[in-house]
């Protein structure tokens, strides 16, 4: 293709509402242009590195046996209704009426959709294992889009489904995406890891992330490189730091004492000098219109993803200040579990066996001395809090890390959740009726290419791999005016594109730097500059990752790029 023919509206700007470097260089670059809040045009650029994004999603999904189907956008609400998930999605999903006052929705995700289908024409164990994906926009009513493409309304997904008769079944299928995920993300050029994660309102036994690393990112991973343990934030386990000083020794009697205007957890360790892993933090909260008081060490943050699975709950809210002054008869800041009656008291796990620590009083500014959890109140423990950098790992004893991440999929075992409540039953090799067990598979297709740019980019614009750039080389006449450098330039643009590579020519009549500055923005891997070198028989091929320069013969030039090319498709480049 010629440069001069296409619509690449680059900007020399970062657009003023952009904060991270994939928003600002997918808008400089011409890929991207906003519509609504969450809501973008896909131009030309973007719409190739997309596509061939997809093709290589399609590829590898084909592999592993999946078949491609493609599903309704618009769904009704009863599908959704079956499931439970209609009234657990919130105003997450966009929802709306048709001109017969029926609730429909714009899907977010299709297993309820694939589990409809499935219930319809599956009848017998012979018509099992299933596996099928599509590639599809979803819509989701993000309370806060930004980020570009890492964050936003309307979005294109890989979602694949699996059916099977038995659990072995779907652990095998399991392990099929999941090395079909590792070989899309490196043939697509990405670093990343693989982390246990929380499964959420997609419900299931199991599931990982697999994650970028990138300060664009609202994930964070826990990381041990002893081991390779890696879990997403919600889910991570770990061993605490031990406490600052030892607990005091002996079967010491809670004593009260008076802690004027201290409420907060610094301020009663400043006031007894006493670190703040020697108090309890009580938090108040009601989970399914049940209240309960959830205890962690004082220097511990509450995990709400631990402490909803801790209850069996779908969703909490901390208690409102009248209804803490009715359950405890006095004010946050200086709440304890002695004395508490009707509520239900949990305990991180990093507050059994500790004696003699600080608590509230229940009365207001006042704490107690020598509380020690499980013999002065009772209480079950559970893992409650989240892990921090420096906590110790389980597996090896390693010290952890803590790392910001852009999810790039994700994959669930869903066990019975849709197809039990959904009524699909098929029957078994006795003729009984049984439930096939599922998973759900995810992959964000322009996450790839936004995380891309986040990995790859510099001062002067994007740097993308080969396998996902818009082109893979362009061919830069100097100036477009000189005949003999623009025979040269088209020769070698026409042998690149016999040689099979994807490749630009970029024929505008424009200064040597503009083409210059434009080739690196929207990060095309090579280029091959014609310019003054070509009285000597020579062309310079920029390598853009490395800004490298090489000179190499005009009769070898598409052979040298297409070298590279194929080295760089070999090294994930």
């Amino acid at each position: 293709m010629y440069w001069s023919k296409l619509f690449i509206p680059t900007l020399r700007e970062d657009p003023a509402d952009a904060e991270v470097a994939s928003h600002k260089l997918l808008v400089r670059g011409g890929y991207i242009r906003q519509l609504a809040a969450g809501v973008y045009s896909y131009m030309f650029l973007a719409q190739r590195s997309i596509l061939k994004i997809i093709g290589i999603v399609r590829e590898e999904m084909d592999a592993i046996g999946a078949q491609e189907m493609l599903l309704p956008a618009l769904n009704p609400a009863e599908i959704w209704q079956e499931s439970g998930r209609w009234d657990l999605m919130g105003d997450n999903m966009f929802r709306l009426k048709d001109r017969f006052q029926r609730d429909m929705c714009l899907g977010m995700t299709h297993e309820e959709v694939m589990t409809v289908i499935a219930r319809s024409e599956l009848r017998s164990y012979k018509q099992l294992p299933q596996l099928w994906y599509q590639i599809q926009t979803k819509f989701r009513d993000e309370p806060r889009p930004k980020s570009g493409l890492l964050r936003v309304r309307q979005f294109i997904m890989k979602d694949s489904y699996s059916f099977d008769m038995n659990a072995a079944g779907l652990d095998a299928v399991y392990d099929r995406h999941y090395k079909a995920y590792c070989r899309i993300f490196d043939r697509c050029g990405l670093r990343y890891v693989a982390v246990q994660a929380h499964s959420g309102s997609m419900g299931g036994s199991q599931s990982h992330e697999f994650m970028v690393e990138s300060e664009a990112g609202e994930d964070w991973v826990v990381m041990c490189k002893g081991c390779g343990f890696a879990a997403n934030l919600e889910k991570a386990t770990s061993i605490p730091v031990p406490p600052a000083v030892e607990d005091p020794a002996g079967d010491l009697e809670p004593e009260k004492f008076h802690t004027p205007n201290r409420k907060t957890i610094a301020e009663v360790a400043e006031f007894t000098g006493l670190p703040e892993t020697s108090q309890m933090k009580s938090l108040v909260l009601v989970a399914g219109d049940k209240p309960v008081l959830a205890l962690v060490r004082g220097d511990h943050t509450l995990s709400e993803t631990k402490f909803l699975a801790a209850m069996g709950a779908n969703e909490f809210r901390p208690a409102h200040p009248e209804e803490i002054r009715e359950w405890f008869g006095a004010d946050a800041g200086s709440l304890g579990p002695i004395g508490v009656k009707n509520l239900r008291i949990i305990a991180d796990l990093a507050l059994k066996g500790r004696r003699n620590m600080i608590a509230g009083a229940n009365e207001n500014d006042y704490h107690l001395r020598n509380v020690t959890p499980g013999e002065d109140f009772q209480t079950e423990f559970f893992d409650l809090r989240q892990a921090v950098a420096g906590d110790k790992c389980e597996a090896c004893g390693g010290t952890l890390s803590l790392h910001k991440t852009v999810e790039i999929g994700h994959i669930f075992k869903l066990g019975y959740k849709y197809s039990s409540s959904m009524g699909l039953r098929v029957l078994d090799v006795n003729g009984k009726e049984v439930t096939p067990i599922m998973g759900s598979y995810g992959i964000g297709i322009e996450r790839i290419l936004s995380a891309a740019v986040e990995l790859y980019c510099d001062e002067h614009g994007m740097s993308l791999p080969v396998s996902i750039a818009p082109f893979e080389v362009v061919v830069t006449p100097v100036n477009s005016g000189d005949k003999a450098q623009m025979a040269a330039a088209t020769e070698i643009y026409k042998a690149c594109l016999a040689a099979g590579m994807d490749a630009l020519l970029d024929d505008r009549d424009e200064r040597p730097g503009v083409k210059f500055k434009d080739a690196d923005l929207i990060g095309l891997p090579y280029r091959v500059t014609v310019g003054k070198k070509l009285a000597q028989g020579k062309v310079e091929v920029v390598e853009r990752r490395t800004r490298a320069a090489t000179d190499v013969a005009v009769a070898d030039a598409a052979a040298y790029v297409t070298g590279k090319i194929r080295e760089a498709r070999a090294n994930g480049r």
